[in-house]
This record gives structure tokens, C-alpha cells and sequence, in this order.
């Protein structure tokens, strides 16, 4: 059995031959479901103009979620503070936690959520990225308008998303818990964790370090049954590694007709051991193995696989093998 919580990050992905409408329906009944199967919480994701991800607000799918369920943690992971005016975020997510208490998280991130420019300078409207300063500005002013603006009984519970130990420093000056995305940039976890570790702050929103690690995570009976999975993942995966946030989701037959160079299999070579993909019993181990090494008081499994009954079947056979369901 897993020793700490288990949480759910979706990220929306619109695959081949579907419509951006058929992710929207498949929402509803994967809420439902790892609601179901136990999991702590679920949490979307900010994404704009990619083929492969939906352009989903947050905020919106938290809502619609939260209509659907009764006890699971919503959150963002999250929103980007780059495209969002502060008060804005603490009124969006102040309704929400007034409308549905002590179920919604307020998940903040740095980047702009796409890796086209006139894209992210559009959701900016003409700025330019945003500094270190700046940011923290925008952290720290969302904080105080959900206090002092918002002010409702009920807030949401505020995380710092990082990647980086620039994040994670953030994160602990603040007081804040800290998400780590080490489904995005595995070798910086264990620094990050460590300076966040080293200098946490006590806040009103923190008494102590809280960490949770987010593992890319796909499970199936069979280690074929894995990596035919984990293909479309892969494809658009080799993409992002390159700079390239052009490539679409691809069916699983399409993804094991890739040609991928021999620097595209060596970037997945370094990539894939530090997640979790396996049947269930080696998934648990390597998770077990990633809190040993972390500390993490929770993880959170994203599971970007192609048609929705094969992801939830994912999170099924992880639950049922850490004695979840």
C-alpha cells in the first residue's frame, strides 16, 4: 500500500480523429470516476493553441467538476500568472471555494502556457515575459486580494507550482506548498525539493513544508500493453524536448509508426526510467521509490494516454495495486 495520498492532473489532450467537444464530454465522467477510485485531488491544467492539449480555462472545468462531484479536491495546475491579472484569480477562485468549501485549490504556475509567441504575448496583451520580480509581485498580490478583497469564509488552498529552484525558493519564502513538476523536468526535482526544504517560511497558508510531486504514470496488465499506451505521449513528447509545441496527439497505431531519430529515443531514454510507466505492481514500486527519495507528502499522476477508458483504467489498476479501491 502507498503511504501517501494520490491526486490526478489532467491535462486534455484532444486527440487524432477527435473533436476539442469530445475532451470537454469526457470530463464529467472521468471526474466521476477518479473521485470514485479515491484520489485526493484533480487538477487542470493551462494550456493555449496547442493541437495536442485543449485550450480549457481552468477555472471552467474546476466549476463544472465541482457540480459533478462531492468530495474530491479541485484545483488548477495550473494557472499561469502571466496570462491572469491577480484579483481576477482571487475573485475567480474565491467564488469557487465560497461555492464549494474546502474543495478547491488555487494552483499557480510561471509560464505562459503555450510555446508560441504571438500566442503568449496575446494572452499578455503585447507584454513580454515577465521577470522574477514581477512575478513574485503577481503571487503575492493574488494572496492578499483573496484576504483582503475576496475575503470570503471560505479560500482556496494556494500552491506554488515549480520546476526549477527558482520556483521552489519562491514557494518557501512565500509559506505556500510547493507542486513539483517532475513529470516536465524530472532532473531538477531533487534540487528543488531540497531548497525549498532549506528555506520554508511559515505563513498563514502553511504551518510547515508540504510537498507533492507530480510522475507521468501509465499502467496496464502487460509491459506491450505500456508502451503502446505511452506512444502518443511519446511522439508529442519528442516535440516539446525540441521546442516544437506543433505536434498533435496521435492514435497508438500512428505512434508506433513514428520514425524517431536516434537523439529523439535517446531523449526518451533519459526521460522515461524517472517516471512511472509498467504494469501496476512496478508502477507502485517506482512511486514508492520516488517518495523514498523525495520526501513527498503526496503525488499526483498525470496519465496522458489516447481514449479515455484506457486512461481511466490507468488510474484503476494503480489505485487497486496501492490498495486505493
Amino acid at each position: 500500500m502507498m503511504a501517501v495520498p494520490l491526486s490526478v492532473l489532467e491535462v486534455a489532450m484532444v486527440q487524432a480523429g477527435s473533436r476539442a467537444a469530445d475532451t470537454l464530454r469526457d470530463t464529467t465522467p472521468f471526474a466521476r470516476q477518479v473521485e470514485t477510485l479515491g484520489y485526493r485531488r484533480l487538477w487542470y491544467a493551462e494550456h493555449h493553441h496547442s493541437p495536442a492539449i485543449g485550450a480549457f480555462p481552468p477555472a471552467v472545468l474546476i466549476a463544472h467538476a465541482a457540480a459533478s462531484t462531492s468530495t474530491i479536491r479541485l484545483g488548477s495546475g495550473g494557472v499561469l500568472a502571466p496570462n491572469q491579472s491577480p484579483i481576477m484569480l482571487a475573485e475567480q477562485f474565491g467564488t469557487l471555494a465560497g461555492l464549494h468549501p474546502e474543495r478547491i485549490d488555487l494552483g499557480i504556475g510561471r509560464g505562459p502556457g503555450t510555446l508560441d509567441e504571438p500566442t503568449a504575448r496575446a494572452l499578455r496583451r503585447g507584454a513580454g515575459p515577465i521577470t522574477d520580480d514581477e512575478y513574485r509581485g503577481d503571487v503575492a498580490a493574488t494572496l492578499r486580494f483573496l484576504v483582503d478583497e475576496v475575503a470570503l469564509d471560505d479560500l482556496p488552498e494556494p500552491w506554488l507550482l515549480a520546476s526549477s529552484t527558482a520556483g521552489a525558493a519562491l514557494a518557501a519564502d512565500l509559506g505556500l506548498p510547493v507542486a513539483i513538476a517532475h513529470h516536465i523536468r524530472p532532473d531538477n526535482t531533487a534540487a528543488a525539493i531540497d531548497e525549498y526544504r532549506a528555506c520554508f517560511q511559515p505563513s498563514r497558508w502553511c504551518a510547515g513544508p508540504r510537498v507533492l510531486v507530480c510522475v507521468e504514470t501509465v499502467c496496464a496488465p502487460t509491459h506491450q500493453d505500456v508502451e503502446w499506451l505511452a506512444g502518443p505521449m511519446n511522439v508529442v513528447k519528442v516535440g516539446l524536448l525540441q521546442g516544437r509545441g506543433d505536434t498533435p496527439f496521435p492514435t497508438p497505431a500512428d505512434a508506433a509508426e513514428h520514425p524517431f531519430t536516434e537523439q529523439e529515443r535517446q531523449a526518451l531514454a533519459g526521460f522515461l526510467p524517472q517516471q512511472a510507466h509498467g504494469t501496476p505492481d512496478a508502477v507502485v514500486q517506482r512511486l514508492t521509490e520516488i517518495v523514498d527519495a523525495t520526501g513527498a507528502e503526496e503525488l499526483m499522476l498525470v496519465t496522458p494516454v489516447y481514449a479515455l477508458k484506457d486512461r481511466l483504467r490507468s488510474y484503476e489498476l494503480v489505485a487497486m495495486a496501492a490498495g486505493r479501491a
